[in-house]
């Protein structure tokens, strides 16, 4: 049996309707289309889903219709981080009591904690709630880096198993690996670099392009744990201009313009977030169709 949130998750877009509104049946039919292509674990309220820009309600609310469409066949991993950890604890509560099977924290932003801070912040969670905890380390848009002492400290509390690593830095991932120990999971948190992530000891991928090609990064992190590198690379390399490209502007900007182009969802956007500019748009549809990723999904769902 497959240990919780290794393989690959799915950094659940948040899709809108035209007016604005959160679409609830896209959100249903995109997790469908998550189960069916064979994903490990669905991560939604995350950056990718434009957490930022959704009310709390509207945060339970994804949460619920994930856990109601994944019906326990793979494990919801809920986001939920801040930089005010009074309101960090509340969300996780709420959602425990929804059902979900883990929590994603992104670690607090804008007010940059000192280490020690950091440490007290993900402690205080963890002796919230009951749920497993995954440590979410991005630095380029949080401002603060979670040290390897720090997430080695962190690793001792029972109920935290994990770090999202999203540093781009493989020698503190390597750090991590040697000295957290083989149960504490480091999960890549960049498509570009998820295989070689996993080859110093990463366990899987929390990933922003399995929004698009589900099925198509299952197999790649497949093949990865299989140790069969040949074939990972090969798919790698056909897969790298989507990996790339959407983080041509801020993620998840070409990943819906994407999936928007693919015919998933309508491409909404909630301010401050907009579409991408003439040009990056000509390069997302540039890979779409060099790729042939045009039209199949549209059938798919």
């Amino acid at each position: 049996m497959r240990i919780p949130f290794t393989g690959v998750g799915t950094a659940l877009v948040t899709p809108f309707r035209k007016d604005g509104a959160l679409d609830e049946p896209a959100v249903r039919r995109l997790v469908r289309r998550q189960i069916d292509a064979g994903i490990h674990f669905v991560s939604p309220c995350g950056t990718t889903g434009e957490a930022p820009t959704l009310s709390a309600a509207e945060k339970l609310r994804v949460c619920e219709i994930v856990v109601e469409e994944t019906a326990r066949r793979v494990p919801v991993l809920a986001g939920a981080g801040g930089y005010n950890t009074r309101e960090v604890i509340e969300a996780v509560r709420a959602l425990e009591r929804l059902g979900v099977d883990g929590i994603l924290s992104v670690t607090p932003y804008y007010n940059k904690p000192t280490q020690e801070g950091l440490y007290q912040h993900y402690k205080a969670i963890a002796e919230s709630t009951a749920l497993p905890i995954v440590l979410y380390n991005v630095p380029g848009r949080t401002g603060v880096n979670l040290d390897v002492q720090t997430v080695v400290r962190l690793s001792g509390i029972r109920n935290i198993v994990g770090v999202k690593e999203a540093s781009g830095n493989l020698m503190q991932m390597s750090d991590i690996v040697a000295a957290a120990g083989g149960e504490f999971l480091l999960l890549s948190g960049d498509d570009p670099i998820a295989v070689a992530v996993m080859a110093i000891g990463g366990r899987g991928l929390i990933s922003v392009a399995s929004n698009a090609v589900p099925s198509e990064m299952v197999q790649l992190i497949e093949l990865t744990e299989k140790g069969d590198f040949a074939a990972a690379r090969r798919l790698h390399t056909w897969l790298l201009p989507f990996l790339q490209v959407n983080f041509v502007e801020s993620n998840p900007i070409p990943v819906k313009a994407a999936m928007a182009a693919m015919g998933l969802l309508e491409e909404v956007y909630r301010l401050p977030l907009v579409p991408p500019g003439a040009a990056a748009r000509d390069r997302i549809m540039k890979v779409l169709h060099e790729l042939k990723l045009l039209g199949s999904a549209a059938r798919a769902v």
